[in-house]
């Protein structure tokens, strides 16, 4: 198959897109963990997540300098200041509606690592398909935390939950990589264990 004309182009905007957003996640969910109590069980899980948006953005950037692109300024710039403006309402807005904006928020960023991926591959970037792939494995892993945290609130009666995202093997399926397949379901086991050090896929240490 032919690399598509805008492939690249529409790649290019999307990490932009991925790599802003992640930025202002890791300042929101920064404020989220330190607006739990100290001993509430969520909240080394919250840090935890943090930590791997960090790493994300990280991997983004480096696809971007492979790309012979960088982050946009402008993007930088409004979204340090939306994941500030995040970290401090979590302080002050209790403990659900932290909870259901992350978890709405990871139900959106599957789909964007994942329409990465599509633009990857139409534009015959192949060795970075596995990379991707894993970052939307992770951020299903995200937004099921975050479901799981708030299903049978009260708050549900006035805050419709999200549609649910595909099963997470969906994430994968459609491109058959045997490399990257067997890396997925390691990261998924070091997930358990809560090891954000070890999760990072070789695949992807740009």
């Amino acid at each position: 198959m032919s690399p598509m004309p805008d492939a690249r182009a529409s790649l290019i905007h999307v990490l932009r897109s991925a790599c802003s957003g992640e930025l202002a996640a890791v300042h929101a969910y920064r404020g989220h963990g330190k607006s739990l109590r100290s001993d509430a069980p969520e909240r080394e899980r919250v840090l935890l997540i943090e930590s791997e948006e960090r790493h994300h953005r990280e991997l983004v950037i480096g696809l971007l300098a492979q790309l012979g692109a960088g982050p946009s300024a402008k993007r930088e710039a409004l979204f340090w200041c939306i994941g500030n403006t995040i970290s401090i309402l979590c302080r002050i807005g209790g403990w659900f509606i932290p909870m259901y904006g992350a978890g709405r928020l990871e139900s959106t960023n599957i789909k964007e690592y994942e329409d990465a991926a599509k633009f990857a591959q139409a534009a015959g970037l192949t060795d970075m398909i596995d990379c991707l792939l894993t970052m939307a494995e992770v951020e299903w892993e995200h937004e099921k935390f975050f479901r799981e945290q708030i299903l049978g609130h009260w708050m549900l009666r006035f805050f419709p939950i999200w549609k649910t995202p595909p099963p997470k093997e969906t994430i994968r399926a459609p491109y058959a990589l045997e490399v990257g397949f067997e890396a997925g379901v390691e990261i998924e086991d070091q997930q358990r264990h809560g090891h954000a050090e070890e999760q990072r896929p070789t695949e992807c240490a740009l």
